[in-house]
């Protein structure tokens, strides 16, 4: 039905008498369409008041609705009561439904109060007085909605990507009563380990700089322009960072002790307390709320950070009804685009419109106007390669068997491992000089972008400081599906490597013209479908780091995150490793040194071993798939 005039006063004054006491200079406004907007100061638990905007229904139809919520550190926008935001949910499929919709900055950021800190720890992990974090911000500010808005339902969702991701995560932790359904989407979980600024221990540079000089430097009052970008000076990233030198530079070139979290994560090149204090996982047990988990198996920045918090929720609490959601996306790809590729890889239909619409969607509706559940299966992955969903009531497939992939002589790579007469001391080696690293990719710019994830490696195979091997033609399709674990035997001249493993696919002549070779007779497109970092000091312990023992056969083993590709027949799989991945990973001086305060003479040139000998067999350990398996 419609508000009447006189209703609608009556609800104009209720809004009112709540908002005057907490922001005087708040208004509340119809807006030209079916919602009326408010903007509204909420206070916490210290006394802090975060900015947020209210949108309700004009004409809820008599029904009692839902409250759906994104915390953010970007700036919510659209400030001002007279502005209206386009899409008021996670996207515009939420439109014609009716929820109370709610949209707040974050403490310390753009128009709210308060200090931000990245990644700010739990408070139980603080040392000192500090008793709130994202946890409590989000507990009060529902807490605050349940009592000043009407006509809610008591039921109350979160939802967010990346940075709101984990914002959407830490509102998991000791939830409050009323959050019933919660989508950590790219959300990260530990930033050491696997997640946007650290993999396995390597630091990743071209992102790092890149995030915390455009969003941690010192806020400079409340602007709705504080995010600012950095100036290279160049669009080529590669020369840039180059030029840089050690990265010890960054702060005495250009940050000018202007971003403090940089200068912290400089004080702190192991695991140790402050690292784990800012871990997630172990917060990740007795959840509440229905969760939906979302990953993209080519995301850049936060892959390890989805698949751990479910694996993690799995483990301490299989009761709860979660759902893993993985599609061909990257960062956030799922959620503004078709989706029907990336880069020069198709997909073969709209992923990213079949996530919003049959996946996203259904889930907010069932858990929170419903009857509490939802339809959808465990595990609702999407096999690239054959480009087809599939549904599993276990991530992983609980019918995938253990296998091999075994580096051999000449550059193979076999299901076979090495024979008993295979020669033993057998070893493949290259230089891998700091001073001209391998690239991430054939065109890098100053920020890293997304396409390099599934980017034509064929300008890495082709450089001396780049192994490479192969399978001969598939004779039949191979699908992984589940971990990949790279289990190198190395040596080396130096006390310190990376060891970088990839994943690749490589496609023959008669391919889809997105990926035909480039000229006649040459080999076809290598796709990566996915590659790790190891910084070779942390291969024991990312607590306690370990130089290398000039010449010493040493076991390098770690994991290259989970996968669901089907190679098919007459592909070829093959396996690349090198020892640098410049510059999305910092260079290696290759001596054990502190690399956050190394000057340039600690850089050197060595000599890299992988071995493939019968006592030395390093391999790729890989989950196999029947190609019949899985529903559609």
């Amino acid at each position: 039905m419609q508000y009447t005039p006189s209703r609608l006063v009556l609800r104009l004054l209720s809004i009112a008498c709540v908002l005057v006491p907490l922001a005087p200079a708040a208004r509340a406004q119809v807006l030209a369409d079916e919602y009326l907007k408010s903007e509204v100061m909420i206070p916490m638990r210290d006394g802090v008041e975060l900015f947020t905007q209210i949108y309700e229904p004009l004409d809820a139809g008599g029904e009692q609705l839902p409250i759906l919520m994104k915390r953010t550190p970007y700036g919510i926008g659209f400030y001002g009561e007279e502005v209206r935001r386009p899409v008021l949910g996670p996207s515009a499929v939420f439109n014609p439904s009716k929820y109370i919709y709610v949209h707040q900055d974050v403490r310390g950021k753009f128009r709210s109060q308060g200090e931000f800190e990245v990644m700010k720890p739990v408070y139980s992990q603080l040392v000192g007085p500090d008793e709130t974090d994202e946890a409590t911000d989000t507990y009060d500010t529902i807490e605050w909605l349940l009592e000043n808005v009407p006509d809610h339902n008591g039921r109350v969702g979160q939802w967010g990507i990346s940075y709101p991701g984990w914002q959407t995560a830490m509102g998991m932790i000791d939830a409050h009563p009323a959050m019933k359904a919660s989508s950590p989407q790219a959300s990260p979980s530990d930033m050491f380990i696997g997640d946007d600024f650290h993999h396995n221990g390597a630091f990743r540079l071209m992102y790092t700089f890149s995030w915390l000089s455009s969003y941690a430097a010192v806020r400079e009052g409340q602007s709705e322009n504080e995010n600012r970008q950095f100036d290279y000076g160049t669009t080529n990233g590669y020369d840039f960072f180059l030029d840089l030198g050690p990265i010890v530079n960054v702060n005495r070139r250009y940050f000018h002790e202007r971003v403090p979290t940089w200068n912290e994560y400089m004080e702190h090149g192991s695991y140790d307390a402050y690292w784990k204090s800012h871990n997630l996982l172990p917060h990740m047990r007795d959840i509440t709320p229905t969760v939906l988990n979302v990953a993209g198996w080519f995301d850049a920045e936060d892959f390890y950070g989805p698949m751990s918090i479910y694996y993690e929720i799995e483990r301490n609490d299989p009761a709860n009804k979660s759902v893993l959601v993985v599609g061909p996306w990257s960062h956030g790809g799922w959620a503004g685009s078709a989706g029907t590729s990336l880069g020069d890889i198709p997909f073969d239909q709209p992923t990213g419109q079949f996530y919003r619409e049959e996946i996203e969607f259904p889930f907010f509706e069932g858990v929170l106007k419903g009857d509490g559940t939802h339809d959808l299966p465990e595990a609702l992955v999407f096999e690239t390669g054959a480009n087809e969903w599939r549904r599993f009531d276990h991530w992983p497939p609980t019918d995938a068997r253990p296998a091999s992939l075994y580096l051999r002589a000449d550059g193979g790579l076999a299901f076979d491992g090495p024979s008993g007469d295979a020669v033993a001391g057998a070893f493949d080696e290259f230089t891998s000089d700091p001073a001209h690293p391998v690239p991430f990719s054939a065109t890098p710019g100053t920020h890293q972008g997304h396409v390099w994830m599934v980017e034509d490696q064929r300008f890495a195979s082709e450089r001396d400081d780049v192994l490479v091997y192969q399978t001969p033609p598939l004779e039949e399709d191979v699908v992984v599906a589940g971990p990949l674990i790279a289990n190198l035997f190395v040596s080396t001249t130096g006390t310190d490597a990376d060891w970088i493993v990839k994943l690749v696919d490589v496609f023959p002549g008669d391919s889809p013209a997105s990926v035909q070779p480039v000229g006649e007779g040459e080999r076809g497109f290598e796709m990566l479908v996915g590659g790790e970092v190891m910084r070779g000091k942390f291969r024991e312990s990312s607590e306690q780091p370990r130089p290398f023992v000039p010449g010493e056969v040493t076991q390098v083993r770690f994991d290259l995150r989970d996968k669901f590709h089907r190679f098919r027949k007459g592909h070829r799989i093959m396996v690349q490793i090198q020892s640098s991945w410049f510059p999305v990973i910092d260079r290696n001086p290759q001596s054990f040194v502190d690399i956050y305060h190394a000057e340039a003479e600690a850089f050197q040139i060595a000599q890299h071993r992988v071995h493939r000998a019968p006592e030395a067999a390093s391999r790729i350990e890989v989950q196999l798939l029947p190609a019949s398996s899985g529903g559609k």
